[in-house]
């Protein structure tokens, strides 16, 4: 396994691309299209993850400093899953696997990818981020964005388990109670850490809108397109800031990772009175 350190002639690659297009300010978000992948690779290279493909190929395998995530792309799959992410066993902690369909917006899926990166914070609620955007919540396990395209489930394993996975679906406007075809998916395993969960919602129903190019492919054909008041050198230097962020945070989390407990102070124990 070798490492793959974010090299300035990679940065300099993603800079050519975007400071030569006019980006248009692209929403919902949940069409906008799948963008740059490099918006999900140069965040893991940055924080040390290291390239287990072959470069020459379409595929792309990379695994995390302490070889416990993977994450595959994919655009051959066979199967409508063209990003695949795991997390294997520990002795105290469950693996737990998620996957990603072809046209998720990489911004989305990097929102799910930075929080790995971090040290976990606290997300007592995934869907926080969904109702604050709202989004119709048709109960108390299932979610709905303002187009009604996007649908988000919180779906029982069985009957009889108190355990759910997590289903995300756009669609196409279906007729009546039933959805029309499928665009894009992503599912996350019951043992996904609930704040990895709530870091992907929150990237996909923040109302900002994400940049895309003039000609780029969006998700479906009803989504908003106008010139975005940001400047191409702007688009680039966001992402340069976002992966000197994540790099500092990736060592930041390293070095707590490894840094000894600290030693209790030995309990003072109380000395008997003499007698007299």
């Amino acid at each position: 396994m070798r490492p793959v350190p974010l090299s300035e002639r990679q940065l300099a690659a993603f800079a050519n691309k975007h400071a030569w297009r006019i980006p248009f300010d692209t929403s919902p978000r949940h069409l906008a299209g799948p963008g740059d992948a490099r918006h999900i690779t140069h965040g893991l290279a940055a924080a040390g993850w290291s390239a287990l493909s072959d470069p020459l190929s379409a595929e792309i395998v990379l695994r995390s400093p302490d070889l416990r995530h993977s994450l595959q792309f994919d655009p051959q799959s066979a199967t409508s899953a063209w990003w695949r992410l795991r997390a294997e066993p520990t002795d105290t902690q469950p693996g737990w696997y998620a996957e990603f369909g072809e046209l998720v917006p990489a911004e989305v899926l990097a929102g799910f990818t930075d929080a790995l990166i971090a040290l976990p914070a606290q997300q007592p609620d995934p869907w926080q981020p969904v109702t604050s955007a709202g989004w119709h919540r048709d109960s108390d396990s299932t979610a709905r964005s303002p187009d009604s395209m996007c649908h988000i489930e919180l779906r029982p394993l069985s009957e009889f388990s108190g355990r759910s996975s997590w289903h995300v679906e756009t669609c196409e406007p279906g007729d009546g109670q039933f959805t029309g075809p499928r665009i894009w998916h992503a599912y996350f395993d019951e043992d996904v850490p609930a704040h990895l969960v709530g870091a992907f919602l929150t990237a996909l129903a923040d109302r900002s809108p994400l940049q895309r190019g003039m000609y780029d492919r969006t998700g479906h054909y009803s989504a908003a397109q106008e010139p975005s008041p940001l400047r191409p050198q702007q688009v680039v230097d966001a992402h340069t800031a976002r992966i000197a962020l994540l790099r500092a945070q990736a060592r930041s989390a390293r070095r707590q990772q490894t840094e000894p407990a600290p030693t209790p102070a030995p309990a003072h124990t109380a000395q008997p009175t003499a007698r007299r």
